[in-house]
């Protein structure tokens, strides 16, 4: 019988490798079309900000789920995670605020889920089953 604090820690790793898997899922296309980090810029500029914060988008999406995979500062990686989606939100959905899918769910569900994905794995951790474990 597996025991609760096994369960615990399973579930820590499940969704660390969720999150982080997934993200790497999104970040490719940005990989295969390098002008997609020029695209980031504009916003950024529109809003008096510098450029050169659009390279952070290749550090919340490649490193930080690195970080969630291997569990190496998986708090950190969290919260890398968390202020790339506030950024995400800001900068290039703030308009599909309240909008809705074709299917009728939120039409931000998918930077939700990273958004508090991110945040749940900074709160708790990487948890035992980690490289160096928290």
């Amino acid at each position: 019988m597996v025991s609760q604090y096994h369960k615990e820690e399973l579930g820590k790793l499940l969704l660390r490798l969720t999150v982080a898997l997934l993200m790497l899922f999104h970040v490719y296309s940005k990989l295969a079309n390098p002008g997609s980090l020029e695209w980031i810029g504009g916003p950024l500029t529109a809003y008096g900000l510098p450029t050169v914060l659009a390279d952070g988008d290749y550090v919340g999406e490649i490193l930080a789920p690195l970080m969630l995979v291997l569990g190496v500062y998986a708090r950190l990686g969290g919260w890398l995670i968390f202020v790339n989606m506030v950024f995400a939100l800001f900068l290039a959905h703030s308009g599909e605020l309240l909008s809705l899918s074709e299917q009728g769910a939120p039409a931000m569900e998918l930077q939700i889920f990273y958004l508090m994905g991110g945040l749940v794995v900074a709160l708790i951790g990487s948890g035992a089953l980690a490289v160096p474990p928290d």
